[in-house]
């Protein structure tokens, strides 16, 4: 359990922390190419789209109610938004009665994005390539001199693409305070790649595959190292205000910017017993067998999961990412340039520059998901930008440990399953998708 789980898009949105489990290795000849209390008996629903008849109707009655469906099996709430490309996007939002006093949850509420802060941050280090100012050639040692063991033979391209072999920071348990919310401490991104590089690596860099957050803790540092600038001034000056994203900011500290969704976890009482003992106790004000997360710092996220964004926000994002808006087709290029996940599956789920892809049954997507305690989030879009869909869920551990919460992990992946296939204008597969093996 990490804490800062991207849930793994693989096995058509299958819940699994990549964090945890999963190192593969990567062939020499393969091209370098993140059960709770239950919720009260009302749910109270919203919906962007008139009911009808046609079969963007039909898509939206099943979306609806399968959100329905997901939070009567524990979410406290779910927001999804679905862009198929023409017309007026989908938006769905879900929220379990007990949680009304603490805030009415909105289809624009920001939204903690966990793990999908390393697609922001690779497009930064993208960016900075466009512009001649890093290399994807670049060993780390040449920004972070003596930082990084055996930093020489660590590329920029490696740690973005999970290839360096590096610990992951998140399972040191110096950050696990932080985690639970119990230590507000404002992590740095040299702090926490310090936490990381404290463990011997996993293997060489460059022969194997393991998602680790330390490598974007590294990339966070390159960046501040290469601009002088914050993470926060280097988002909000490239991506953030060129694109128009009024609730999009890399949070440096607990302050929220706008109206968000509260996020929440089982209290130790709820949790359910599989859920080991450093995982079941977290910080924050208690709602009915709930803690609300919210206000908790999420600092020690930071490059590798520290964004805060909204829906709306973020399909904009992916469409000015894949339409070449804001890199270089050279550089969009390169981001789409993947790695095997696994090793026996050349032609599978891939991972890019801080970006994944996956062919599914209703298309192939890149995407990136994360989980940060309180929020679950999943962000798709078609090759084109055209097309987007997201998932916010306002509750995580049940991603961390799913075995532990069936149902309710269950419930999530069937929701997200239905709206990436809503984005291509298909419904769910009647069927449900075979998970990936893990690692």
């Amino acid at each position: 359990m990490t804490g800062l789980a991207a849930t793994g898009l693989v096995g058509t949105l299958d819940h699994e922390a990549h964090a945890s489990a999963r190192t593969t290795a990567t062939p020499q000849a393969a091209p370098v190419h993140a059960a709770s209390a239950p919720v009260s008996a009302t749910i109270t629903t919203a919906a962007s789209s008139a009911v009808g008849s046609g079969p963007k109707s039909q898509l939206r009655a099943q979306l609806a109610r399968l959100a329905r469906e997901l939070v009567a099996a524990g979410a406290p709430g779910v927001i999804v938004r679905v862009d198929d490309g023409h017309g007026q996007p989908l938006e769905i939002t879900e929220q379990a009665s007990w949680t009304r006093p603490d805030h009415r949850l909105r289809a624009g509420s920001e939204f903690r994005m966990g793990s999908n802060t390393k697609t922001m941050m690779a497009t930064l280090v993208l960016q900075l390539v466009g512009e001649g100012k890093l290399a994807l050639t670049d060993a780390v040692d040449t920004w972070l001199p003596g930082q990084v063991p055996n930093g020489r033979a660590i590329t920029l391209r490696m740690l973005l693409n999970h290839t360096s072999g590096l610990f992951d920071y998140t399972e040191d348990p110096a950050v696990l305070p932080s985690i639970m919310g119990k230590n507000q401490k404002r992590w740095t991104s040299e702090q926490l790649l310090a936490l990381g590089v404290r463990h011997d690596p996993l293997f060489a860099p460059g022969s194997s595959w393991s998602y680790s957050n330390t490598n974007y803790a590294a990339i966070g540092a390159v960046l501040e190292k290469a601009t002088g600038k914050s993470l926060a001034d280097l988002v909000r000056d490239r991506i953030a205000r060129p694109l128009r994203l009024e609730h999009t900011y890399y949070a440096a500290d607990s302050a929220w910017h706008g109206p968000h969704a509260h996020g929440y976890e089982p209290d130790a009482a709820h949790m359910p017993p599989d859920v080991p003992a450093g995982f079941r106790d977290y910080t924050g004000a208690h709602r009915d067998g709930h803690v609300d997360v919210s206000d908790n710092n999420p600092s020690w996220g930071g490059a590798a999961g520290a964004m805060v964004s909204s829906a709306y926000d973020w399909g904009r994002f992916s469409t000015a990412l894949m339409s070449g808006k804001l890199l270089p087709a050279a550089q969009l290029a390169q981001m789409r340039t993947t790695v095997p996940i696994f090793p026996d599956q050349p032609d599978g789920p891939g991972y890019g520059l801080g970006i994944e892809t996956v062919t599914t049954p209703c298309g192939t997507v890149w995407a990136h998901d994360g989980g940060i305690p309180g929020y679950l989030s999943t962000n798709v879009t078609d090759p084109t930008g055209r097309r987007t869909a997201s998932v916010l869920v306002a509750t995580e551990a049940f991603a961390e440990h799913p075995d532990a919460f069936p149902e309710l992990a269950k419930a999530a992946k069937t929701l997200q399953t239905a709206a990436m296939c809503a984005m291509f204008d298909k419904p769910a597969p009647t069927t449900a998708p075979t998970a990936a093996p893990t690692g």
